[in-house]
């Protein structure tokens, strides 16, 4: 990707509830579908516990500062390809807003949801990130 652009961020309120839950559930992932109702939240799952394959992209990473301090942690953004198509020039931040979810994302018990808010990438970003139609992709292996 390009020095500086990336595809997805997160607000500060998503970030405290994903400390939250790396402390109860270990390094975590998202996972963005494109399905209808909640299958269109991001989920939020324990790494590993959602295999994603080829046919899912990568669209990168974002860094949440944890508790102990140190070095952030980076948590995994995947997209389905299909969706991917559809979103390649949308920037996406994971927030976090009052309500639950029917999915099972694990912020679900808490009486919170995982939300996607979006805006068209800037003619900068975009020229930085289209190097290649589809983000990274690669295969997640359990360890």
């Amino acid at each position: 990707m390009g020095a500086g652009a990336s595809r997805v961020d997160v607000t500060e309120k998503a970030s405290a509830m994903l400390r939250e839950l790396r402390e109860e559930h270990g390094p975590l992932m998202f996972h963005q579908s494109g399905g209808c109702c909640d299958g269109s939240s991001p989920m939020c799952f324990a790494q590993g516990d959602f295999l994603t394959g080829d046919a899912d992209v990568l669209l990168g990473q974002i860094a949440v500062d944890m508790k102990n301090g140190g070095t952030p942690e980076l948590i995994d953004v995947w997209m389905s390809r299909e969706q991917f198509a559809l979103w390649k020039h949308t920037h996406l931040t994971i927030d976090l807003v009052p309500g639950r979810g029917a999915g099972f994302s694990l912020e679900s018990p808490n009486g919170v949801r995982f939300l996607i808010r979006s805006r068209l990438l800037t003619d900068e970003e975009d020229a930085a990130l289209h190097g290649s139609e589809a983000p990274d992709v690669r295969v997640q292996t359990l360890p």
